[in-house]
């Protein structure tokens, strides 16, 4: 069975991209997320990042209201355009999607900068209820063929592990995967994160990173890290840290990451109706 693993648009798909796809032969289509745009980026990690600003603080809420508005515009076009030209799109969503998820932040931590009720609003239900061929599986599983995918949805840094939130999130997933244990020891358990697992090769910052103000040497996730260590996933699905295309191995469970499709990356997995079989993987560029 051959799926296309791709997510990270940010409310673009090259046109050099959907053209090489075209060509391509899968039966699956496994998202990971982030479809909306970030047009604030630039100004959230200039004058946001790491403070109690808001960028609405420092543009306005007007100006804002106005690029937030044009990025939810573009964001559901792409999503209608996906559900028109793929069928069998399966997908979980990602941080700067407009979801109802909350992060792992800690029990103690205050609400950051000042409260406006139109922006905290949740936005993507409304924005995906009438796709028809594109199913979100976030904190929940759905079945293709004899394999289980289970969505883990939001996650963009570390998470605090001794959170009320971190917590809940970690009894959701490990739920999930005692439900499907005989299905995973069969190798046919796949797990779908946003973010990639915490301290890996695919989590690492480069020293060039543009916003000096994100000094981590590492921003995977602990919870898709900790999960993948306890129960051995075959295979894990993830991306959000756009640079850091490629793979890796947490024991014997693969981690692949396919890139951003903004950057023009996606990638397409073989997988084997074995589980002592090689899992085939070819980059899209």
């Amino acid at each position: 069975m051959k799926i296309l693993v791709i997510g990270d648009f940010h409310g673009g798909f090259p046109t050099k991209l959907k053209n090489k796809l075209k060509k391509k032969h899968f039966d699956l289509v496994v998202g990971l997320g982030d479809y909306f745009p970030f047009g604030t980026r630039k100004l959230f990690f200039k004058y946001c990042y790491g403070t109690d600003l808001e960028v609405w603080d420092v543009i306005g809420k007007k100006k804002y209201k106005e690029i937030e508005l044009k990025d939810r515009k573009q964001g559901l076009k792409l999503l209608e355009f996906l559900d028109r030209n793929y069928a069998n799109i399966i997908s979980i969503t990602g941080n700067i999607d407009r979801t109802k998820w909350k992060e792992a932040h800690r029990q103690y931590d205050k609400p950051l900068g000042k409260k406006w009720a139109w922006i905290e609003k949740e936005f993507f239900s409304k924005a995906s209820k009438n796709l028809k061929n594109m199913k979100f599986f976030d904190w929940s599983f759905t079945k293709f063929k004899d394999y289980i995918f289970i969505g883990y949805p939001e996650s963009n840094f570390p998470g605090h592990i001794q959170s009320k939130e971190y917590k809940k999130q970690r009894k959701k997933l490990e739920a999930l995967f005692n439900r499907f244990k005989k299905e995973n020891e069969k190798g046919k358990v796949i797990l779908v994160s946003h973010n990639v697992p915490y301290k890996t090769k695919l989590d690492a910052i480069k020293p060039k990173i543009k916003y000096k103000v994100i000094k981590r040497e590492h921003y995977g996730s602990k919870l898709a890290k900790r999960i993948i260590e306890k129960y051995k996933p075959k295979l894990t699905l993830c991306g959000h840290m756009h640079e850091n295309y490629g793979t890796d191995k947490i024991g014997k469970s693969l981690i692949v990451n396919p890139g951003a499709a903004q950057d023009g990356r996606a990638a397409i997995i073989d997988l084997p109706e074995k589980k002592k079989d090689k899992i085939k993987i070819k980059f899209i560029k």
